[in-house]
């Protein structure tokens, strides 16, 4: 049997080794790299913290106070960033940056900041200590801390993640045993996360025995299986990996329990279904555990959230915009015969049809079937919606639109309904769009994919920023949005 060694460690001549396609020798200075960067980073947040606590402090105080600060500020900023540095090691924030998107990392940054100064105020309000902190100095800390905190995981976020994504540091490192043509594709796809394979096995023999096989106790005991513990115990993996077929499950399982003597993380992974479980996560549903492939978007505390934003926005926009709509309204009656607003049947939240204001830019009001999209050059545009469409006013009616429910200010645009039915019948998960609320403007138009789609590709691509905006949300997400809607000129192209 062939043998094949990643690194230079002894082998058993029992087992077979097999070389992954892409795998390499990975030495085991690569984990420890990540591991004393976490700690640096974790580390550097909790200096940055005191520093930014006390410098508040401090500030406040010679500024307004026109006092120097107490020297119990020092105890207090120390105490803080102490608090800090616990409630981030508790929850494993810095251990899981290699798994969790940079607005994730941020969030559970932001969310620790506020447990520790709820439990530092409620602390010092409970031993009668409050008269020793003057009440603005402790807000002035908070938001120092907050903004240290995110510019502290923002820096270390870019930094790391893409050290992990090159090879240059390893997130986990895996022993994988399995076929090999199995182990080479579940390698490939771990390698593109930043996990490495150090080692792949072949299924021991056992498998052949289905009658021992279904006694783990007696499995244990089998040569090749007590031998593969061997030799997979000098490389100190994170993980391994058994890539199992249907007939093998049974030894899968008597495998898994004889490799639990070994300090790893073991999965079980059924061959014919890598892609699944690629995109599927375990959950707890009721009294039992559920494989959940996809899930909704937004939590109803999300979605509350996303809708208070909604109707604050919308308020203060119908507010500020309120004269420059009167302004376009005469503007759309001298420019030529026709209503101001003008109503579109469009597809909603869970493709449920809504009417979509926006102030008239054409000549012809189409709706339903009865649609034509609009084309550079477009006879049927006005003078005045030429500039109205360029320039994004046109949408501003929909501020109405988001009020009473039917939109979002970001999310996937809507499209008219005969446009929204002729992809859906060419792009797969087009309908996936319509999980969440449309929105008067969304990622995929401040990446500049909006105007016209003659082409099957323009509109993967603008489908494929809406998915990712659905799989991506949170509430900083949405600001980034609104904030490039104003000042990227990737907004205005196509715009005709």
């Amino acid at each position: 049997m062939s043998y094949v060694s990643f690194t230079n460690s002894p082998a058993s001549p029992h087992l077979p080794a097999h070389s992954v396609a892409g795998s390499r020798a990975v030495p085991a200075g690569k984990g420890d790299r990540l591991a004393a960067l976490l700690v640096l980073a974790a580390s550097t947040e909790f200096l940055l913290v005191a520093v930014a606590a006390y410098s508040a402090a401090v500030i406040y105080h010679r500024l307004i106070l026109l006092d120097s600060p107490d020297v119990a500020y020092i105890q207090e900023s120390l105490l803080i960033s102490t608090l800090q540095l616990l409630a981030s090691i508790g929850l494993r924030h810095y251990s899981r940056i290699q798994t969790q998107p940079r607005h994730v990392f941020l969030w559970s940054g932001a969310s620790g900041v506020f447990f520790v100064f709820s439990f530092f105020i409620s602390t010092i309000f409970v031993l009668k200590l409050s008269e020793d902190y003057s009440r603005a100095t402790v807000i002035a800390q908070a938001v120092s801390v907050l903004f240290t905190v995110l510019c502290t995981r923002a820096i270390w976020f870019s930094v790391l993640q893409p050290a992990i994504a090159s090879g240059l540091i390893d997130a986990r490192r895996i022993i994988l045993i399995g076929d090999p043509s199995h182990c080479t594709q579940f390698s490939a796809r771990a390698s593109a996360t930043g996990i490495r394979t150090i080692r792949s096995f072949d299924f021991p023999a056992a498998r052949t025995d289905i009658s021992v096989a279904a006694r783990p106790a007696a499995v244990q005991a089998l040569p090749d299986i007590r031998q593969l513990v061997a030799n997979c115990r000098p490389f100190r993996a994170d993980d391994i990996v058994i890539l199992t077929s249907e007939l093998d499950v049974r030894s899968a399982l008597a495998l898994a329990s004889a490799l639990s003597d070994l300090p790893v993380d073991v999965h079980v992974v059924p061959v014919g279904s890598i892609a699944l479980m690629a995109v599927s996560r375990i959950a707890q549903f009721g009294n039992m555990v559920t494989m959940r492939i996809f899930q909704s978007p937004l939590t109803p505390f999300n979605r509350a959230i996303k809708r208070a934003f909604d109707i604050a926005t919308a308020i203060a926009g119908l507010i500020l915009v309120c004269p420059l709509f009167i302004i376009v309204s005469l503007a759309i009656k001298l420019d030529s015969r026709g209503p101001v607003l003008f109503r579109q049947t469009r597809h909603g939240y869970n493709n449920e049809p809504i009417r979509v204001l926006k102030f008239r830019s054409m000549t012809v009001m189409e709706d339903g079937e009865d649609f034509r999209q609009v084309t550079r050059h477009d006879p049927r545009v006005t003078r005045l919606g030429r500039f109205l469409r360029h320039t994004n006013i046109d949408e501003l009616p929909q501020l109405f639109n988001v009020l009473v429910g039917d939109m979002s200010i970001v999310g996937p645009r809507p499209h008219p309904t005969a446009q929204n039915e002729a992809f859906a019948m060419l792009i797969s998960s087009f309908s996936r769009r319509h999980n969440v609320k449309p929105g008067i403007t969304g990622w995929a138009q401040v990446n500049g994919y909006r105007g016209e789609t003659d082409a099957l590709e323009k509109m993967q691509r603008r489908v494929e920023h809406d998915l990712y905006y659905i799989d991506n949300w949170s509430l900083l997400l949405d600001l980034k949005i609104l904030v490039l809607t104003f000042f990227s000129r990737k907004v205005y192209w196509n715009a005709y």
